[in-house]
């Protein structure tokens, strides 16, 4: 059977697995959308763009930009699906780019059919505070990427609970050799990008369901929190407070 066209966004598409998986969606057929955080970056697009893609640019630690992305996305066709891959490694961005982006983007978009959250092995070094709103939202200080990508994690499986409607997977794409990777990462690059592709537009009995914790295709068994409802609740609390914005 032969997946039907879908209308993809693509978050963090300049380069990397966010590159990858609009290029491979484009090439099977797909309306991808890309992003870019500036024009500079989105200039490096052009091939994609050359293709049919159409983009939005904005950088994801400007909370503005976010919502404007929204609503310009909202202004268009809908959405059937959106791969949130945008992330960053360290430094101030970590939890503005990593989970208030994706966070912002899954309350303020007319709800898509699927989404799918970028997650990490890293995750599992993460601490569940007992109270979120102790964390750095806004980046004044460096933020622990384990932390922000256990967050993002909780949010996908929250995201199943709330609506139960939406498809909502989150993937540990591994470490593959990327600029954030670094070249002696050891995972496969092209697998890397693969599964959240097929969670984003596949047919296939198992990309039809949610709450997975995916890597290359295989369901596992992510960090306790993230299916604690305690915890997705508190965090979920934390995030509306902070952006001003409910799930």
């Amino acid at each position: 059977m032969t997946d039907m066209p879908r209308r993809i966004l693509v978050t963090g598409s300049a380069d990397g697995l966010g590159r990858a998986a609009a290029r491979s969606l484009l090439s099977a057929g797909h309306e991808v959308v890309v992003h870019a955080r500036d024009r500079g970056r989105a200039a490096d697009l052009a091939p994609l763009l050359e293709q049919g893609a159409g983009i939005v640019v904005g950088d994801f630690t400007d909370r503005d930009a976010v919502r404007r992305i929204a609503a310009e996305l909202n202004d268009a066709q809908p959405l059937h699906a959106v791969i949130h891959n945008a992330g960053v490694w360290s430094g101030r961005a970590v939890m503005p780019v990593n989970v208030i982006a994706p966070y912002l983007l899954t309350a303020l978009l007319r709800a898509p059919r699927r989404l799918v959250y970028l997650s990490s092995g890293s995750h599992f070094g993460g601490h569940p505070h007992s109270s979120p709103d102790d964390v750095d939202w806004r980046g004044e200080h460096a933020g622990s990427y384990a932390d922000s990508k256990l967050f993002v994690t909780a949010l996908a499986a929250a995201v199943v609970r709330l609506r139960p409607e939406v498809l909502s997977n989150a993937v540990d794409p591994g470490w593959v050799p990327t600029k954030m990777g670094g070249p002696n990462a050891p995972d496969d690059l092209e697998l890397g990008h693969r599964t959240q592709e097929w969670l984003a537009s596949s047919d296939d009995p198992e990309a039809l369901t949610s709450g997975g914790y995916w890597y290359h295709r295989q369901r596992r068994e992510p960090h306790a929190a993230v299916h604690d409802h305690g915890f997705q609740d508190r965090l979920l609390q934390a995030l509306a407070r902070e952006t001003g914005v409910s799930l």
